[in-house]
């Protein structure tokens, strides 16, 4: 059976100019040129995410090309999907894209590449993506999403650091009954081998990731191990 990856981005990555955990997730496929498919249905398929991703993925560094469900050109998702070795889901909102993807199919077909060895991955938002659940802004205010794809149990909160509401509300959650999980600050990534957390790994000094969880009446967070990069 082969490896099956995930690696949940807290930030950064392209989106952030930082190439260092992007050269992670390219190396995981053991391939000098991957083939890396840009999913960007969270943002509703935006001309700016594209060209972002295409910059930074350029021709000499692997093959590039991205899956756009607003204006589809793929008709056959699972064999387009199943050709790639990474896909990378971009920020956005996660609720939208979560229900465009279930209309499209896509998620069956994400679920049966990760479970082929195309490794997944992805950033801000979009780490919630492979969750069971975890903290969203799709709506408006910070709240719960349960719905996510669930390849790996548990919740998660991106943007740890850097937006003020996310460690009260994730706290407050996992306090209300959210299943425990992952906290994880911007420039760090959770890398899963099946649904177990391999290692934690981090392109700048200082950015953390968290396990969260209740303990009695009280949440705790524990500092995770980390590796920095490169």
């Amino acid at each position: 059976m082969p490896e099956r990856h995930i690696v949940a981005l807290g930030g950064g990555g392209f989106t952030g100019e930082d190439v260092l955990l992007d050269d992670y997730i390219l190396a995981l496929t053991g391939k000098p040129r991957s083939k890396v498919c840009f999913v960007p249905t969270a943002s509703g398929d935006s001309d700016f995410a594209v060209v972002r991703f295409y910059e930074a993925f350029p021709a000499e560094r692997c093959e590039a090309s991205h899956l756009g469900l607003f204006r589809r050109r793929v008709d056959d998702l699972r064999a387009f999907v199943l050709s790639q070795d990474v896909v990378y889901v971009g920020g956005g909102n996660t609720a939208t894209m979560l229900a465009a993807w279930r209309v499209h199919g896509l998620d069956a077909v994400l679920r049966e590449a990760w479970e082929a060895g195309v490794v997944m991955c992805g950033v801000s938002a979009e780490a919630l993506c492979w969750f069971e659940c975890g903290v969203t802004d799709s709506f408006g205010p910070l709240r719960r999403l349960d719905d996510g794809l669930g390849f790996v149990a548990g919740s998660v909160c991106p943007h740890y650091d850097t937006e003020e509401q996310r460690r009260p509300t994730y706290r407050r959650l996992v306090s209300e009954g959210l299943a425990p999980g992952y906290a994880v600050e911007e420039d760090v990534g959770l890398h899963f081998v099946g649904s177990d957390l391999a290692e934690v790994v981090t392109s700048r000094p200082g950015a953390l990731a968290f396990r969260v969880e209740k303990s009695g009446d009280d949440v705790l967070e524990r500092d995770l191990p980390f590796r920095s990069l490169p």
